[in-house]
């Protein structure tokens, strides 16, 4: 066989480690995502149903995107949604990223247009990080 060529085997093998690296990268997303709504909801019990997930992560078949799409489900809206107002905002959207996850450019348009419209957007990378978020939110309504 060629130098320049790959074997059946070592193809299968580049394929394994790409889906792998996918995978972690999207199960790290989703495990610290889950982390912060768990912290949250410990923090403040009673605003439990404030803050709350958009189901836009995943692959559907094209029958259910779109019927999700007629029901008004938006590409790049964000992972997390706090339903609260403080003094300088009517809500809190929050983008759940990995230390190297980079915005795709309809969560980058999402972020603009929620700026536009007095809404806070950020990027999350951490627990620390969305804490920080929450308390200085928070912070501002008094």
């Amino acid at each position: 066989m060629s130098k320049n060529r790959m074997s059946i085997s070592e193809f299968m093998k580049l394929q394994s480690n790409t889906k792998e690296k996918k995978s972690r990268h999207n199960d790290e997303e989703h495990h610290l995502q889950c982390t912060c709504v768990k912290w949250f909801r410990i923090q403040y019990p009673k605003l439990h149903y404030i803050l709350f997930a958009v189901p836009n992560a995943g692959k559907r078949d094209p029958r259910i995107g779109a019927y999700m799409k007629e029901e008004g489900l938006l590409p790049g809206a964000p992972d997390l949604i706090l339903l609260k107002s403080n003094r300088s905002y009517c809500a809190l959207c929050i983008e759940m990223k990995t230390k190297t996850g980079r915005q795709q450019p309809s969560q980058k348009k999402w972020e603009m247009e929620a700026k536009k419209n007095d809404i806070m957007y950020v990027i999350c990378r951490s627990l620390e990080e969305f804490k920080k978020v929450i308390t200085e939110y928070f912070e501002d309504m008094t």
